[in-house]
């Protein structure tokens, strides 16, 4: 379904609302804090933006040595051309390896693919480990947010999920969170230490040596990268970067961007043989990046490290969720880079989910200026699919806002103004399509005179 429908719906949700509000306050505090800690927080943005779109120039090149690295290590690098490319190589793995369960490591890129469902049509189990897509999955639901997947949720509705769902929960669960994170690790432990299979994401691949980093804060994923035998990491193609050096950037800004602290308490690199998995798997996914880049306004989205501060500005996102958005990118990224990855005619009301008030491009830590995509976005839906009625509104404002258009313009709303603030045309206002969501709340305001010759 489209945005205004699901919004429609979501803004009748108080308690959503309530969750939502709670939540996104206090990341947006945590994260003010440790930002204004860093004298050179804006020089910092504007490298990670500058590191992001060098590497986007020249992504081909950076693919083709990371391949070469990855490999010379040990790895086996697979090329995904869509979500369905993706899924078939992850399956044949596990298949081949007689492996009929997997644990994963949180992972935006496999949730585009809709991995888990395509496993389970296949027969084999996924589970999730980190906490809140664990949530999002025994309530077979869909994650609302990218940074805290279950954010729609209170305490007690956990508590009574973990009742239902979880054999080891323990009598008498209540809704502190220590022991809701104690009764998900005794239900997570078993499966670390049996697992064979794991699947993660990444959220940088290094080129110039063949290593891929995860960053986490529960522990979670070390597990995952470390005990399974068999590591199979789905890797969108523009998390590449060409350098270590490059890397230094961005592990400060994504800390402070997304959880609001200094440092990631788990960061993980793996690149060769060594401890850990004996058989190392790669698969870089293209599904729709390609298309995207080809895009000079609207390839800046792929810039984006999946950091979540935009959502937790973003007055729409607060008062809608994220299962508003019908994408597992929702908030503001979500609005300009679901319709790119998706292509033309897909999604098409996600750029016009935003007030455009600039806060997301304040806050983003690698400066995509995302009320510029918006904007673009628009106007090539309008072109493609536009009313006609609209397309020529849109050419009379363009005439009427040219400065001898404000003129003219000026002029004949000094004559007519009083007549539209009259008692009879309020009343007829309200019943004409074009202007009854507008007058049903507001009344015209009545001209006075502010000099001579002109009226407000």
């Amino acid at each position: 379904m489209p945005f205004p429908t699901l919004a429609k719906e979501a803004l009748k949700d108080t308690q959503l609302r309530n969750n939502l509000a709670r939540a996104t306050t206090t990341i947006r505090n945590k994260r003010a804090n440790v930002v204004a800690e860093v004298a050179d927080w804006e020089e910092l943005r504007q490298a990670g933006h500058d590191i992001k779109m060098a590497s986007l120039a020249n992504l081909s090149t950076h693919l083709a040595r990371f391949e070469a690295e990855f490999t010379a290590a040990g790895g086996h690098v697979h090329w995904a051309r869509n979500s369905a490319d993706a899924c078939e190589i992850v399956a044949k793995i596990a298949l081949e390896n007689n492996i009929k369960d997997v644990v994963k490591v949180k992972s935006l890129t496999t949730d585009e693919i809709n991995l888990n469902e395509f496993l389970a049509k296949k027969g084999i189990e996924a589970k999730e480990t980190d906490l809140a897509e664990l949530i999002v999955q025994l309530a077979d639901e869909h994650p609302s947010h990218i940074l805290v997947p279950a954010i729609h949720k209170n305490r007690d509705q956990i508590r009574d999920l973990f009742i239902e769902k979880i054999a080891e929960a323990p009598d008498g669960l209540t809704n502190n969170p220590r022991e809701l994170a104690m009764t998900a690790r005794a239900h997570l432990r078993r499966r670390f230490l049996s697992a064979r299979m794991a699947v993660s994401g990444a959220n940088f691949a290094i080129a110039e040596s063949g290593t891929l980093c995860v960053v986490e804060s529960e522990g979670n994923g070390r597990m995952c990268l470390t005990l399974p035998e068999i590591l199979v990491s789905v890797v969108g193609i523009e998390k590449i970067l060409p350098a270590w050096n490059d890397l230094e950037v961005f592990l400060q800004l994504l800390p402070r961007s997304s959880t609001g602290e200094r440092m990631n308490p788990y960061t993980s690199f793996w690149t060769g043989k060594g401890d850990g998995p004996k058989s190392r798997h790669v698969i870089l996914l293209d599904n729709g990046r390609v298309q995207t880049l080809a895009d000079e306004h609207g390839r800046e989205a792929l810039a984006c490290i999946r950091c979540s501060a935009c959502m937790n500005v973003c007055p729409v996102y607060e008062r809608t969720g994220g299962h508003s958005y019908n994408s597992v990118y929702p908030g503001p990224i979500g609005a300009i880079i679901t319709p790119q990855l998706l292509g033309p005619g897909e999604a098409k009301t996600l750029p016009f989910a935003s007030t455009l008030c600039g806060a997301c491009y304040d806050v983003c830590p690698v400066k995509i200026n995302i009320p510029k995509i918006l904007v673009h976005l628009r106007a090539k839906e309008n072109k493609a699919n536009g009313k006609l009625a609209e397309k020529f509104a849109m050419r009379g404002a363009a005439l009427a806002l040219s400065p001898k258009g404000l003129q003219i313009l000026g002029k004949v709303i000094g004559v007519i103004s009083p007549i539209l603030s009259s008692e009879i045309m309020q009343r007829i206002s309200r019943v004409l399509p074009v202007a009854k969501k507008w007058s049903a709340f507001r009344d015209i305001p009545k001209t006075r005179l502010i000099r001579k010759g002109g009226r407000k």
